[in-house]
């Protein structure tokens, strides 16, 4: 597991407040909404804003198809990385 990886899902678990979940209980292709996870376009909208905050990046329909970013932690991690800035 990558250490962005590691830390997209520590940031979900407290952003969401998913007490009973650690990071190791997500894995890193599973889908995030529906079957998955769980989460819902709520969840999806804070997360947004956490991932905003922690690493200046807005995912938005401007950056392609939102839904696709927040696929999973790997698709997540994958686009945090190819647009943040170092």
């Amino acid at each position: 597991m990558t250490p962005l990886r590691q830390e997209l899902k520590s940031l979900i678990i407290s952003t969401l407040g998913l007490e009973a979940v650690t990071p190791e209980d997500i894995t890193d292709d599973a889908p995030l909404f529906a079957e998955g996870l769980g989460l819902d376009s709520i969840d999806a909208i804070e997360l947004g804003v956490a991932i905003r905050k922690r690493y200046g990046i807005s995912i938005d329909s401007e950056g392609g198809d939102p839904r696709r970013h927040f696929a999973s932690v790997s698709s997540l991690a994958d686009f945090i990385a190819a647009h943040r800035t170092l």
